[in-house]
């Protein structure tokens, strides 16, 4: 019996340590809890196409307008694409130099918000950026229930990531998501009392 107990444990540990730290079936609540914003990545480590094919696969889940799915992702994985998008993101490249990938994310313009090619939301392609974040969001917490991390990124030179990645006038450049292992764990930032963003009637 107590042997069991011991290679259970030993189990235990070895699925941690295979999956980044993170459990092989992380609940919903554990992931908001432990998905961060990551500023500091672990040097020397890296990531297979398949597990970016897997995460986008995921992210591929998103509701979206219409079922329109207006995303799209230009990955960085090669050195010298992931160098390039490193100096394209202004003051964030220090943070994530490390981070062996990075993911131009981008929308189509004209699909969610319009019907028959015509705009039927006042928000318009608004809800294009709309479904692209609820896209990213189910990235972001696949990534970390892979044992990955993420920083999305709001600067960065959206003209010469288009050349780079010949990407259509049709879509709109959004962000850039750096993806690696957290180098270091971060604080839990304050949250505004419910109170104040909730109303129910």
């Amino acid at each position: 019996m107590r042997n069991t107990v011991i290679f259970s444990a030993f189990l235990a540990l070895l699925l941690l340590s295979c999956n980044g730290g993170q459990p092989a079936s992380a609940s919903l609540d554990e992931l908001f809890l432990t998905r961060r914003s990551i500023r500091a990545y672990e040097a020397g480590r890296s990531i297979s196409e398949k597990q970016v094919r897997d995460l986008l696969t995921a992210a591929q889940n998103a509701p979206s307008w219409a079922n329109q799915q207006p995303s799209k992702y230009y990955v960085a994985i090669s050195p010298e694409k992931r160098d390039a998008v490193l100096e394209l993101i202004g003051r964030n490249k220090e943070r994530v130099a490390n981070a062996p990938v990075m993911i131009v994310s981008t929308f189509e313009l004209g699909k969610s918000g319009y019907f028959r090619d015509k705009q039927v939301n006042e928000a318009a392609d608004y809800w294009g950026a709309y479904d692209n974040g609820l896209s990213n969001a189910y990235l972001i917490l696949k990534a970390r229930d892979m044992g990955f991390d993420t920083l999305i990124m709001g600067m960065r030179d959206a003209d010469a990531l288009r050349a780079l990645f010949n990407i259509p006038e049709e879509e709109m450049i959004l962000a850039v998501i750096a993806l690696g292992y957290r180098a270091e764990e971060p604080n839990m930032p304050a949250h505004r009392p419910l109170e104040e963003i909730v109303k129910f009637y």
